[in-house]
């Protein structure tokens, strides 16, 4: 059958109504967006959007784990499949835009061509991914990660929400039976493309409309416990204290300075910090604090983490205190497809977009589909660089020129 065409998506403006609509589902007070994985908020929008992908008559399915497709199928029957999309879930209280938009702008790209040029060669299938944020389960990537094959239900089986649900209850009340499950991994994904909000400031800083993502940055998170010697605050003579505070600060104080020294693109954060005993009038004897790590070169972030923790140890010592220093996130840097980005910045030049090279600082699915198909993430601006929050935005301008690369590259990929 013939895809009915919604007119309204060929105009220029519908991305900001579809993004409002699709924020309808787990829509908050403060205008922000909470849509856990499996939750009934996140249930209502991935049926909405398959009841949508429906009347746009494309092959909607959804896998064993929540993920939703809709299909365009090719004329090549034997021709892989091009892949474009995004998460469908949020933090606490989101923005409306962060993988919101891109589902909507791949969603409206593969009917804007359909409309234009009829089916293409290569199948086309728009992805609305069931979970990238790991806001609700302590994991992430669960979408893409099935997809890929590197995750199975082996990697669930113990896992359990704040309120002790577990995660195969969730599957199955959202109507995923985990006894049913098969493995959604998939063989014939010959591209991934990811168009996505950059959370960040640098487009616009730069006054670019379009970033051409070259690396994904690794991540390392340690958890760093000191342990000196709590006593009184007004009897103990500085000169005899093991403070576990002061010595903390010097350490953020160095780790902080040494990214600086190191390399421009590196970023170091201590984003939470607990103090033991936490009394106004005692000397703290334990302090333990995050850390995150983040760089697209792994050589950086090797040897950042020589230096620092070279440097904690010895303090401690000379201190005579105890430090130890718990890893509990490696993910690597991933360099998206060179090709790729060509053909992206051979489009948004002939189209006379103002475009930059950018690396993520944040994670995506394109990291992980980076690291099993050529692929490529596009950024639009993202006003002020807010996100994870209700003030995030981008203004309606930006999303269309988005679209209107996204539904370039995927022409030239797929047509």
């Amino acid at each position: 059958m013939a895809i009915q065409v919604n007119k309204q998506l060929m105009d220029k403006g519908q991305v900001g109504a579809m993004i409002e609509w699709l924020a309808s589902f787990g829509q908050e007070e403060n205008g922000g967006v909470t849509r856990l994985l499996y939750s009934p908020a996140w249930q209502d929008a991935q049926h909405a959007l398959n009841k949508f992908m429906e009347e746009m008559n494309l092959t909607t399915y959804f896998d064993s784990v929540g993920n939703l497709f809709g299909r365009l199928q090719g004329t090549d029957s034997k021709g892989k499949t091009i892949l474009t999309g995004s998460h469908i879930d949020t933090v606490v209280e989101g923005g409306k835009y962060d993988g919101a938009y891109g589902i909507i702008a791949s969603l409206i790209a593969v009917i804007r061509l359909y409309n234009q040029y009829g089916y293409p060669k290569k199948t086309i299938e728009v992805v609305s991914l069931c979970e990238e944020e790991g806001s609700r389960f302590p994991l992430t990537f669960w979408g893409s990660r099935n997809i890929t094959g590197v995750y199975n239900l082996d990697h669930v089986k113990n896992v359990q929400d704040a309120n002790g649900i577990s995660f195969l209850e969730a599957m199955m009340h959202a109507g995923f039976d985990p006894g049913k499950y098969t493995s959604p991994a998939r063989k014939d994904i010959e591209r991934f493309v990811e168009i996505h909000i950059e959370q960040g400031m640098v487009m616009e800083k730069n006054q670019n409309q379009i970033g051409l993502v070259s690396h994904i940055v690794g991540q390392r998170r340690y958890t760093i416990h000191i342990k000196g010697e709590s006593n009184h605050a007004g009897t103990t003579p500085m000169y005899f204290r093991k403070d576990a505070v002061s010595t903390a600060c010097y350490l953020i104080s160095f780790l902080t300075e040494k990214t600086k020294e190191l390399d421009p693109s590196l970023v170091a954060t201590v984003g939470k910090l607990t103090v033991k005993p936490n009394v106004p009038n005692v000397i703290a004897g334990e302090v333990e604090f995050s850390l995150d790590i983040r760089h697209h070169e792994e050589r950086i972030i090797d040897q950042y983490c020589h230096e620092i923790f070279a440097e904690f140890k010895r303090t401690l010592e000379s201190l005579k205190m105890e430090v130890s220093i718990s890893q509990w996130m490696d993910v690597k840097p991933v360099m998206m497809d060179i090709q790729m980005r060509n053909l992206a910045r051979e489009a948004a030049e002939g189209k006379n977009m103002r475009y930059q090279e950018i690396i993520s600082g944040a994670g995506h699915d394109a990291q992980v589909f980076g690291k099993a198909c050529p692929t490529s993430l596009l950024f639009v601006p993202s006003r002020n660089g807010i996100s994870h929050s209700p003030d995030e935005f981008t203004h309606g301008e930006d999303l269309e020129i988005g679209i209107d690369l996204l539904t370039e590259v995927l022409y030239k990929l797929a047509y």
